[in-house]
């Protein structure tokens, strides 16, 4: 196993995040590695955990990603949330993400969560993805 290529990926899901023109016309620049201190925007998407399992075999080292990406909104109702995590998915989903360090071999959704936070006065919906890397 390789948790090596991590950063690289990383950065390469966060590049693509704000690179996109569907995203940016429904966040703004409002996605972030991690949410920032203070005044929060009313919508945003943040960058979460990972979960790495090792996949290497006789051509090299390699490792299964799951990562989460975060769509947070103040907005009433999913309706909001739910076009910003289709845009996230969208974006993602089978992209060709050049690693820095490494080789994305496939990138795919695996499971969403949408739920309420504080008494109701957030909407969170978090998309996990699930990517196979080979550190080269």
């Amino acid at each position: 196993m390789s948790y090596a290529a991590s950063a690289a990926l990383q950065q390469a899901v966060y590049q693509r995040l704000t690179g996109d023109a569907a995203l940016e016309a429904l966040v703004g620049g409002e996605i972030y590695d991690a949410a920032p201190a203070g005044t929060l925007p009313e919508t945003y998407v943040t960058l979460g955990p990972e979960d790495v399992r090792a996949r290497s075999d006789g051509s090299g080292e390699g490792a299964w990603h799951r990562f989460i990406v975060s769509v947070v909104t103040e907005g009433a109702g999913f309706q909001t949330a739910k076009d910003v995590a289709g845009a996230v998915s969208d974006a993602l989903v089978g992209a060709d993400l050049q690693l820095s360090r490494g080789r994305l071999v496939d990138l795919q959704f695996f499971r969403a969560r949408a739920r309420r936070e504080r008494a109701d006065a957030l909407r969170r919906i978090d998309l996990t993805f699930r990517a196979r890397v080979e550190d080269m």
